[in-house]
């Protein structure tokens, strides 16, 4: 019996690392597999900002690759909290009794972590994509400059 609420959450918390995969699909899922190997290059990424500085290229590169992965998880914790009830149970708990039927519904807690996930994934795609063209630009007008000089 697989309960919407949780998944919400497990996509909203744990998705980066694929947590609400494995929990809707079993252990053998490739996406769930696959999930964490970008957020750790994205978060390489940031480790190398850190360091090396916001004029790292690589860094411009990675960054918004952390910012994706986590507006994805986002978006689908927000695809599960809001499917509907009949839907949910027809999708992930199909052949089980009418005691999976409960399982399906929303509760103030699934509602929470849909909104919780609307800020976030809003929050990390914008600044992603922001950060990744705004560095790129930066760069091409600092060739530019040396080139006219």
């Amino acid at each position: 019996m697989k309960n919407k609420t949780l998944s919400t959450w497990l996509a909203f918390v744990g998705g980066p690392l694929g947590l609400h995969r494995f929990y809707l699909h079993g252990l053998d899922d490739l996406i769930g597999w696959a999930l964490p190997i970008p957020t750790a290059l994205g978060l390489y990424g940031l480790m190398r900002a850190r360091g090396l500085g916001v004029d790292d290229p690589m860094s411009w590169v990675l960054i918004p690759v952390l910012g994706l992965v986590l507006a994805g998880c986002c978006l689908n914790a927000i695809w599960y909290g809001l499917m509907a009830e009949d839907r949910w149970n027809a999708r992930f708990n199909a052949g089980l009794g009418p005691e999976a039927q409960h399982a399906g519904g929303s509760n103030w807690l699934t509602i929470i972590g849909v909104i919780g996930s609307l800020m976030v994934g809003a929050t990390s795609l914008m600044g992603a994509l922001a950060y990744g063209f705004q560095r790129y630009f930066e760069w091409q007008i600092e060739l530019a400059r040396q080139i006219s000089q």
